[in-house]
């Protein structure tokens, strides 16, 4: 190539030529100088087009040549012929720092796998912004303002305690395995789901990423139940729809205001996410400004009851807590005018507003009091809070230590204004209820699309979130035992408190603080999940390994996931209909747990099979503490509702059955998979490498398929036969043989494994496909007998079907081969199996209504023809056929005796069979088949004098060719000598010929046909219409010279049998007697 310079060395026939007197050397160095001349003309001309001004070097790639010069450089031209396939590590690093991790649920996901994705610039998060500001919103919302309060007077601060650092505990090791697993690589939006599937396989992947979704989906249902609770509890009790008119009416009441709500409002929100979901991830901070607000608030409040405690004052009519919704004054008389009148408390005690009125008994009997709900920090509460106060739904709040007088109650208290417990209570409904508050520790990680080192802001936002809020829920738990009584703790609604949000009293400046941010904050939430739950659903659907949800996996033109947000307001719309928050929170519970479970799951599986891709950045991580989180969850999924746990579970496992059935094929690389190869190789070291025991033994096939040209197996049935025989069980290896050599023959292996591997998929094979390349046929069988299998996984049985067209020389599987076989089988100390007529043998899909399976025992070599027929009759295709067995009794032998010995054996073996001696005596040869002995003999010795005349007529072919070309080849041979020659073997055949007809049948020969004649007739009167026949395979001559006679003795032994299976045993015993 011309260089482009002034020297005509490097660039001859620019300059002058060097005359050097040789002709060629100037012809060569010319046509270099056109060719020279005619790039520089291409580039100039392609320049000009362009409009641009390039370097006048014929290196310079244009954009017409980027294929053909890509390439050019002269420094890897060693390894230019590899680069399509492996490409230069330059380009390899430019694509690694170019890759782009786009968000989940948006454009790409719409376009074709295999086409090129635009690249979508989108601005990069840190890990405060990215991580830690996103998870703080998400684990502070409902509960801390709805229920942690009531969850601290119910339980006791130290149960308290117990109970938010056990689900602290939990998430903070679920964030630790959380990190390993997404610090090990680059992890694409999607994640947990994503990291579970690409950890542990499509199965778990699928089935937890359901849960998971079924998790946030029911977490919406549960933020949009707290909005609405703080609407019509908090806000604006007038605003309630339906009216408790009857005493214990409210609480229906408040369940259909809940429904008719909350219906609205997720309609709402669905049509929120569905025009603009971007205003939604605008309106974020806002939320999550609400939310530190009212955290501050609190704080802010808890320092300012040790100087100036709230007044909030709390009526008791002895012990009891009273609501005061109904009555503003705590007393039953009151002083207008210097006169004492009833006030409206007595009202709802009495009869009539008189003094002499008749009231109930306890309202008699006791005094009201009235004490402050908040006495503050330094009131010393905290003594009284300590301890658990657990009661029966419908019971009334009572405080502790307050002298109080029974009545005999003969009213019912329930139309009284006192405080009730709305559901019964105990520490394990507590654990249900309160766990969602610690969930939203994937928040950092579902949006590691948007992160700019989502390696590093993961680990260190989510733990950092979950030691924030797990120090705000622990402090929380101890300021509010020491700064509010306990009555007031247990009052759910706040009614002691005028209908006032509980933490609200203890905020300052004003306890609508509270009551507006989480108004806000839960809106915020049930929006989040709303919108992260779709594309968590579009994520899994367009994984495509759950068939049933693939048509959720498409959306609008910009990736939003139209079908997918329709499917989650359904579902969310059944959580609204339950209408009770606390009994909605054990459900996503579950879920959450559940995945979380399986994330330590993967780390710990990870860790422990110490895989060389499992290499995280995030270093402070160990299997034991991944297994006691797993342990952790698992116990708090029983903890919260064993019922639940059970159904979760449940649900969990119909995914993961459903997707191993009827899944897509998914290889990731999962940790699932490296398990069973660990398992797989552990099993393997421990199979002895020896033969089984006799109770152990089964037949291990090895199945030669013979394939067409076109790589299609000729006898599909042989599988059949496979399947019937094994029914899943055991090893099964499927091999075929390819003539050639490897080289030649890759891309006709790949696809004769592929024709095999459909087969048996259609005809339910289990088991391993082998196709061996070989330059002899024969050669390859015999490598396949040897080397298929791995240590103690070999095959000890060979199951083939019989060749046909044996007779006919083309053939490739020759009776040569056939018989070669039938000897290595035997060296190698197995067993062999020959399906004759198996075109005839029945698909999976036919039954025998009836019949039966022959077995003719002539010879004893192991008892595989009993074991067979058993096997055989576990499948349904066989299950109905009886089982015969025939023995055949010589001159000597005791016919009766031998039929009550076999019955015995079988009633030993534990086999169901009917039994039948078979008297065959010996008599004179019979003409026929003295005659079909030398009909044998005579055709075998023609193949013979065919063969050789074959081998004597090269001479005088070689002899032909050297006449044809005599410039080339030396003649060896004159025209006289090649003429004698060719009439000296002419001679020789027509005498060989007349041999042929004079010859006299070999004794033995004659003996063998008579035994094969003699006892094909025996079978054909017994087991002519048998559904199949078991007969014992002679063995091959010792000597080579009849091995084509032994091929017609076993054509003779099985003629006008419809399905035959010939057995060879290995020489051992495969069946007993013993337990």
């Amino acid at each position: 190539v011309c260089s482009g310079t002034s020297s005509w060395e490097r660039c001859p026939g620019k300059g002058r030529v060097k005359d050097t007197g040789k002709r060629v050397q100037f012809f060569f160095f010319l046509q270099l100088f056109f060719n020279c001349v005619a790039k520089r003309l291409r580039i100039a001309i392609v320049a000009a087009r362009d409009g641009i001004s390039r370097e006048s070097s014929p290196f310079i790639n244009s954009a017409e040549m980027d294929r053909g010069n890509m390439y050019e450089g002269k420094n890897m031209a060693l390894f230019e012929e590899e680069m399509d396939s492996n490409p230069m590590v330059s380009s390899l690093l430019n694509k690694l720092a170019n890759y782009t991790n786009v968000t989940q649920g948006v454009v790409e996901h719409e376009a074709d796998e295999d086409s090129k994705r635009k690249e979508v610039k989108v601005p990069r998060m840190g890990t405060f912004i990215g991580v830690y500001l996103p998870c703080l919103q998400n684990i502070l919302g409902v509960i801390l303002f709805l229920r942690l309060t009531w969850i601290v007077g119910t339980a006791g601060v130290l149960e308290s305690f117990i109970i938010v650092f056990m689900c602290c505990a939990c998430t903070m090791l679920t964030a630790i395995s959380m990190s390993a697993i997404a610090t090990n690589g680059v992890v694409p939006a999607g994640g947990s789901y994503y990291m579970i599937s690409r950890s542990l396989g499509p199965e778990f992947g699928g089935a937890v990423g359901l849960c998971f979704y079924l998790g946030t989906t029911f977490a919406g249902a549960m933020y949009i139940l707290g909005t609405i609770e703080i609407l019509l509890t908090y806000i604006s009790p007038s605003a309630a729809i339906f009216k408790g008119e009857e005493a214990g009416g409210e609480a229906e009441a408040m369940l259909n205001n809940m429904r008719v709500y909350g219906t609205c409002i997720i309609i709402l929100m669905a049509i929120v996410v569905f025009v603009g979901v971007k205003y939604v991830n605008k309106l974020a901070l806002v939320f999550l400004a609400c939310v530190i607000l009212s955290i501050i608030a609190i704080y802010a409040g808890v320092i300012k009851t040790a100087i100036d405690p709230p007044d909030f004052p709390i009526c008791l009519l002895g012990n009891r807590t009273l609501s005061k919704r109904s009555f503003d004054v705590c007393a039953k008389f009151t002083e207008r005018n210097n006169e004492t009148k009833t006030t409206n408390l007595w009202l709802l005690f009495c009869n009539s507003s008189l003094p002499t009125a008749m009231c109930d008994d306890y309202f008699s009997l006791n005094n009201v009091t009235e004490i402050q709900g908040i006495p503050g920090i330094l009131s010393g509460v905290l003594i009284d809070n300590l301890w658990s106060t657990y009661s029966e739904k419908g019971s009334i709040v009572e405080k502790k230590n307050q002298p109080s007088i029974s009545g005999s109650e003969d009213i019912k208290v329930g139309g009284r204004p006192y405080v009730f417990t709305d559901i019964m209570t105990y520490f394990t409904v507590l654990v249900g209820i309160y766990f969602p508050s610690v969930t939203g520790i994937m928040a950092g990680s579902n949006r590691s699309g948007d992160l700019k080192d989502a390696q590093k802001s993961i680990p260190t936002g989510t733990i950092l979130a979950i030691s924030t809020t797990s120090f705000i829920y622990l402090s929380c738990i101890v300021l509010f035992g020491a700064c509010i009584e306990g009555v007031v703790l247990r009052d759910k609604y706040g009614e002691a408190v005028n209908g006032n949000l509980v933490v609200g009293t203890l905020a300052w400046p004003s306890p609508w603080v509270i009551v507006i941010g989480s108004f806000f904050s839960t809106c915020g939430a049930g929006l989040q999940s709303l919108t992260g739950a779709p594309r968590l659903l579009q994520a899994i659907a367009r994984d495509g390994i759950v068939p049933f949800i693939q048509v959720f996996g498409h959306g609008k033109a910009n990736g939003e996931p139209t079908w997918a947000l329709l499917l989650t307001a359904a579902i969310c719309e059944i959580g609204i209909l339950i209408a009770s928050l606390d009994n909605v929170a054990p459900i996503l519970s579950m879920f959450f747990l559940m995945c979380y479970m399986f994330v330590n799951l993967a780390c710990a599986v990870q860790t422990l099979l110490r895989t060389p891709n499992w290499r995280p950045r995030f270093k402070y991580y160990h299997w034991t503490l991944s297994f006691l989180g797993m342990s952790l969850c698992l116990a708090l999924m029983f903890i919260c509702s064993w019922y639940y746990a059970l159904i979760a579970m449940l649900i969990a496992g119909c995914i993961y059955k459903y997707i191993e059935y009827r899944g897509a094929e998914k290889e990731w690389g999962d940790g699932i998979r490296g398990l069973s190869l660990n398992a797989a190789r552990y099993a393997l070291l421990r199979v002895e490498d020896g033969p089984p025991h006799t109770k152990n033994w089964r037949p291990q096939l090895l199945v030669l398929l013979n394939l067409d040209c076109e790589q299609l197996v000729k006898h599909p049935r042989l599988l059949s036969f496979t399947s019937q025989l094994k029914a899943g069980k055991g090893l099964t290896i499927v091999g075929s043989v390819l003539q050639g050599t490897y080289l030649d023959k890759c891309v006709e292996t790949q696809k004769a494994e592929e024709n095999v591997k459909a087969l048996m998929a259609v005809e339910k094979t289990k088991g391993f496909c082998q196709i061996v390349v070989s330059p002899s046929f024969r050669d390859g069988i015999s490598h396949l007998i040897q080397s298929a299998g791995l240590g103690g996984m070999k095959h000890n049985t060979v199951l083939m079907a019989w060749p046909q067209s044996w007779k006919q020389t083309e053939n490739h599987f020759s009776w040569k081969n056939f018989v070669d076989t039938v000897r290595e089988t035997t060296a190698a100390q197995q067993a062999l199996l020959v399906a004759k007529n198996i075109d005839l043998f029945p698909t999976n899909q036919e039954r025998f209504t009836e019949g039966n399976i022959d077995v003719w025992w002539i010879v004893h070599d192991g008892g595989m023809l009993m074991l067979l027929p058993f096997l055989l009759r576990q499948h349904k295709v066989w299950r109905k056929c009886k089982m015969r067995i025939f023995t055949v009794a010589q001159m000597d032998d005791n016919s009766i005796q031998m039929k009550k010995d076999l019955q015995m054996f079988l009633y030993h073996l534990r086999l169901n069979a009917e039994v039948e001696v078979v008297e065959m005596f010996e008599n004179d040869i019979s003409a026929f088949t003295y005659e079909k002995t030398l009909m044998m003999e005579q055709r075998s010795q023609m193949l013979k004098q065919m063969q050789n005349t074959a081998s004597r007529s090269a001479p005088a072919v070689k002899a032909t060719v050297a006449a044809a070309m005599p410039e080339k080849v030396q003649m060896t041979w004159t025209k006289e000598k090649f003429v004698a020659e060719k009439h000296k073997n002419k001679d020789t055949n027509v005498s060989g010929f007349k041999d042929i007809f004079n010859m006299k049948p070999n004794q033995s020969n004659v003996r063998r046909m008579h035994t094969a004649v003699k006892l094909n007739g025996v079978v054909l009167n017994k087991s002519q219409h048998a559904q199949l026949v078991l007969l014992n395979m002679p063995g091959p001559p010792k000597n080579r010279k009849g091995d084509e006679n032994y091929m017609e003795f076993l054509e003779v032994l099985t003629e006008g049998l419809d399905r035959v299976l010939l057995v060879r045993g290995s020489g051992r015993e495969v069946i007993t007697i013993y337990s």
